[in-house]
């Protein structure tokens, strides 16, 4: 895997699958980084949705919208991002009916109707994304008299997403 069309393809595939990233506003203390639950719906990206409550300080922060960041690492640590983009509050009633799932609907006692539910979407404009190489797969090139940040070198990408 060497372009960056198919380290973006590979990003997407992995974030839906596995969710988990660290989301923050820019220019909060120490990122206002925190653990959040995140649901793409398009194979090839679009926005990011996370359900949270009314009532955290990130829902709080953010206003009319914010420029934002998240940090997403792969499930076999051999992707990590760091993504820029913007952060809204939409509460868009049909949207919320086609995420809801049990794992939100675990979180809100009044469900759909809870008066602290509150959605966030993430447009996400551009990420830096490396792919791991293992120190093994470094020292195997050092062996081998190759230049380990050579072949490193195609596993780094900046993407537009």
């Amino acid at each position: 895997m060497s372009n960056e069309t198919e380290i973006r393809d590979r990003f997407w595939k992995e974030l839906k699958s596995e969710r988990t990233i660290m989301l923050g506003l820019d220019g909060e203390p120490g990122g206002g980084m925190q653990p959040m639950t995140s649901l793409v719906e398009e194979e090839d990206g679009g926005p990011l949705w996370i359900f949270t409550s009314k009532e955290t300080e990130l829902a709080k922060a953010i206003g009319g919208g914010a420029p934002a960041r998240a940090i997403f690492t792969g499930k076999k640590h051999d992707l990590f991002a760091n993504i820029r983009g913007h952060l809204v509050i939409d509460n868009d009633p049909a949207v919320i009916d086609r995420l809801w799932n049990p794992w939100v609907a675990a979180w809100f006692e009044d469900g759909k109707d809870d008066p602290k539910l509150c959605l966030l979407r993430f447009d996400a404009d551009h990420a830096k994304i490396w792919l791991n190489a293992t120190p093994l797969g470094a020292a195997i090139e050092w062996l081998l008299r190759r230049d380990p940040k050579e072949s490193y070198k195609d596993k780094v990408a900046e993407v537009a997403l």
